[in-house]
């Protein structure tokens, strides 16, 4: 007989994190993590053990937890994950805040996320703002149905389109841009190990150093930007300088790089 105390010790034993291996075996009995050590010596069936151990698997060979339970959370929200769309960061959570703070509960805002994948930005701010217009577009057919999907589960109200970045916005003005792009470059040995070789490369990796499509994004937007608009796009921790050139270079103001709750710098604004 296999109880949870065992299951959890074997996973131990393999080298896998406590924390990772109660994850995965409160997601098989579909438990919450309190419930394995309130009931310790309850026994599994067959089946179970089973699933635990192909979970166990996908784990020890490096695929992330949030792609193998299917849902990660961010901003306090589940959200639906697959292999189509990034794992959302709680780095990203830093300029979330960071604009709410700036844009009351009164203010309406017209607002555009590039590249949403799973949703997770477009469906945070509209959990906080409901009265925000909030666009959200993907070149990725398959991410955008898993942020419609998670729009559904989470009775949040979000426009998704298809798009490769702005081709398909023709005449559309917005307050607010936002952009979480690929800012990896290809020679970066990084992307290829650990958790980030099971993301979707298009949405890591950008070519000339990491930098093109945060160039594209940073040129065209103006041309979709109302008077005094702002735009935001992440980046990588050593990139705040070049994006900050880009940034003067299309015309933005007031540009400024802030830094992540890592104390990396991390995301950058500007005025238009």
């Amino acid at each position: 007989m296999i109880t949870i105390k065992t299951l959890v010790q074997q996973a131990k034993d393999f080298g896998l994190a406590l924390f990772d291996a109660e994850v995965l075996l409160a997601h098989t009995l579909q438990q919450n993590r309190a419930y394995l050590h309130t009931w310790p010596d309850e026994i599994i069936s067959g089946d179970q053990v089973t699933q635990y151990q192909r979970y166990l698997k996908g784990r020890i060979e490096g695929e992330p937890i949030a792609y193998i339970i299917g849902h990660k959370e961010f901003w306090s929200l589940p959200f639906i994950v697959t292999p189509d769309t990034l794992i959302p960061r709680e780095d990203t959570e830093s300029w979330i805040q960071w604009l709410l703070d700036r844009y009351s509960n009164e203010s309406v805002q017209r607002v555009l996320d590039l590249g949403t994948g799973s949703g997770a930005i477009a469906l945070a701010l509209a959990h906080e703002r409901p009265a925000w217009l909030i666009c959200a577009v993907d070149s990725s057919q398959e991410a955008l149905k898993i942020a419609t999907q998670n729009a559904i589960n989470l009775e949040l109200s979000i426009d998704c389109i298809q798009s490769d970045w702005f081709s398909a916005l023709s005449l559309r003005v917005f307050d607010i841009i936002v952009a979480n792009p690929p800012y990896i470059a290809e020679e970066e040995p990084h992307w290829q190990i650990g958790d980030l070789r099971f993301e979707p490369k298009t949405a890591l990796v950008s070519a000339d150093h990491g930098l093109s499509d945060l160039k594209h994004i940073i040129q065209q937007a103006p041309l979709y930007l109302s008077a005094n608009g702002l735009l935001l796009v992440e980046h990588g921790y050593q990139q705040g300088l070049a994006v900050q050139a880009l940034f003067v270079t299309a015309g933005f103001h007031d540009v400024q790089t802030y830094c992540d709750y890592g104390n990396n710098p991390r995301w950058t604004v500007g005025f238009i």
